[in-house]
């Protein structure tokens, strides 16, 4: 039996059904799993003191491209809208091999870690020289955060009416058979479980109907989730509107994409109907309001959204177009972007904090073991220093989103440490972050 208890912790924010916030506790880990919270609890285990902390459940990331670390603020497309920005960065992609694809992932997974995430989905939907998604789950295991890795896809080339060019697109069956494969290979549906994978067809625009719809009998077929990105701006509409006939939420709901399995990535355009059905359907959102900014995309209706009901979780989008992968800055923009369309009173950081948390264990799934710091949950937790220049003179817990600290100070992942003292422990980044520099020089010189 493994345990580890934190002491003294200054202010729990335990995103439980009651809101509950206790203050100077601690907190006792046992085997992976969130075993007392109280004052003075007895127990011989290794300890943490975590006076003067904030201790959070750890952030779920919902949405993210890890492969795209390598590729941050590239000329011709820092200004560039979604479909510009796109074909500046295709050409590049198609150059990536399996060591630029595990590289980009454990310093995406780790850059996420030092900001509070405990737990990454990833949407991985090209796949050039060899590149599997088997790059990226083995990255994850490096650096310890809990993922849900996607087998994302495009199979419609530029020669065929699609976006990306011809090199990058793979044959639709082919697609489906390597589904099945990693799916066998790595998805574990167990309680605790460290990686669970999805399928993730790219998006409307490049893949065919057939795909969409096949994608989703597969995926119930092997008991897994559905993702992909859905109405993220006003191209993204009028392409639905022209090739299909109908807005994307019909689109979806024709094709089996809506319910409780199933998370769009963005949803910045989604009107009053399709707020409505991914409510009654019980559909999840990724909200990735950093990116829709970035991109110029637009501001998602996420208070809507949340007052009708749908489940929202926040995620960091791509490092291409973000270009930081901070979970913790996402959570305050979020809250930021919301006031601005609706006023100071519709958002408010504990909320935000909510969907950084329950909001996207809920969206992936297991809302039922992580999001909160609770008896019976992993023990996924952020500890954040509130003793630091950011958040001096601030009184109450909501500084973490309206002051600071941007960076934990320790990050426990079922119940081993992944960050400690502000450094990420569970690996040496040394070497990657060496290579992580040799790549991208190399492609920027061959640009």
């Amino acid at each position: 039996m493994t345990e580890l208890i934190l002491r003294n912790v200054s202010h729990c924010v335990t995103m439980d059904d009651a809101g509950t916030e206790p203050r100077d506790v601690d907190i006792l880990l046992k085997d992976g799993q969130i075993f007392a919270i109280g004052p003075g609890l007895s127990s011989d285990a290794a300890s943490f003191d975590c006076t003067n902390c904030l201790v959070t459940p750890g952030l779920v990331n919902t949405h993210h491209h890890l492969f795209q670390t390598l590729t941050r603020a590239v000329p011709g497309a820092q200004d560039a809208a979604l479909f510009g920005w796109l074909q500046t960065l295709y050409p590049i992609w198609s150059r990536f091999t399996p060591d630029h694809m595990e590289t980009s992932a454990v310093i995406g997974l780790a850059e996420l870690a030092l900001s509070g995430c405990t737990t990454s989905s990833d949407h991985m939907y090209l796949f050039p020289n060899g590149s599997r998604l088997d790059d990226t789950i083995g990255a994850a295991a490096e650096i310890g955060l809990r993922f849900q890795p996607t087998r994302g896809a495009m199979s419609i080339g530029v020669s065929d009416g699609g976006l990306p060019p011809d090199a990058l697109v793979e044959g639709e069956a082919a697609i489906l058979e390597d589904c099945l494969r990693v799916i066998d290979a790595f998805h574990d549906p167990s309680p605790g479980s460290m990686c669970r994978v999805g399928v993730a067809p790219c998006s409307p625009f490049s893949v065919s109907r057939e795909l969409m719809r096949d994608a989703a009998i597969l995926a119930r077929d092997k008991g897994v989730m559905l993702h992909t990105h859905l109405a993220e701006n006003d191209e993204d509409i009028a392409y639905s509107l022209e090739k299909f006939g109908c807005r994307p939420g019909q689109y979806a709901e024709d094709l089996g994409w809506t319910g409780d399995d199933v998370w769009h990535a963005h949803c910045v355009k989604l009107d009053d109907s399709e707020i409505d059905l991914f409510a009654r359907s019980g559909t999840g959102v990724a909200h990735c309001p950093c990116s829709n900014c970035r991109l110029a995309s637009g501001i998602a209706p996420v208070r809507a959204m949340r007052d009708a009901g749908v489940k929202v979780g926040i995620g960091v989008d791509g490092s291409a177009s973000n270009d930081a992968a901070s979970l913790v800055d996402e959570a305050r923009q979020v809250m930021l972007l919301q006031r601005v369309v609706s006023g100071p009173g519709a958002m408010s950081a504990r909320e935000a904090l909510r969907i950084a948390t329950r909001g996207g264990a809920e969206v992936l799934g297991r809302g039922a073991e992580i999001g909160q710091i609770a008896p019976g949950f992993r023990a996924d937790l952020a500890i954040w220093d509130m003793s630091g220049v950011e958040s001096a003179g601030s009184w109450d817990a909501a500084a973490l989103l309206l002051a600071g600290p941007r960076r934990v100070r320790d990050l426990i992942v079922e119940g081993r440490l992944v960050v400690q003292d502000g450094q990420v422990v569970s690996t040496d980044m040394t070497p990657h972050l060496a290579r992580q520099r040799q790549l991208t020089r190399e492609l920027a010189e061959h640009l």
